[in-house]
């Protein structure tokens, strides 16, 4: 019998502004302008150890708290790889930031929810 693949999820958020400098001419994503967004982190892997869990949640919670922290209330474009601040990009900033800690980061989620818009990076 193979052990039990189990999949466990945190989520924090954060406020920032943003442009595209790369958008369209006519087109509003080059204006400053921002939004809040919400993060997803997934990690993927057997149930380990005494205590029988994945990851600390915990521990993960802070540490996609603090990535959060390094951006929330700032200029997206201001921080290194986020030059072009997409959802794509910031879904790369993100498992960046958690994948050494993390080496079971299999997901990032990254959303606007007030304007219903979604990216997900898949690392398994």
């Amino acid at each position: 019998m193979t052990a039990a693949i189990f999949e466990i999820t945190k989520a924090a958020g954060f406020d920032a502004a943003h442009r595209l400098p790369g958008g369209p001419a006519d087109g509003p994503y080059t204006r400053l302008h921002g939004h809040s967004f919400r993060v997803e982190a997934t990690l993927r892997g057997p149930a380990l150890g005494p205590v029988g869990w994945v990851a600390d949640l915990g521990d993960l919670d802070g540490a996609l708290k603090a990535a959060c922290a390094a951006l929330d209330h700032s200029l997206l474009n201001d921080h290194e790889g986020l030059e072009s601040p997409t959802l794509e990009a910031l879904c790369e900033f993100f498992a960046t930031r958690l994948k050494t800690t993390f080496p079971g980061l299999s997901r990032v989620v990254v959303s606007r929810p007030t304007v219903g818009e979604r990216c997900a990076l898949d690392l398994a």
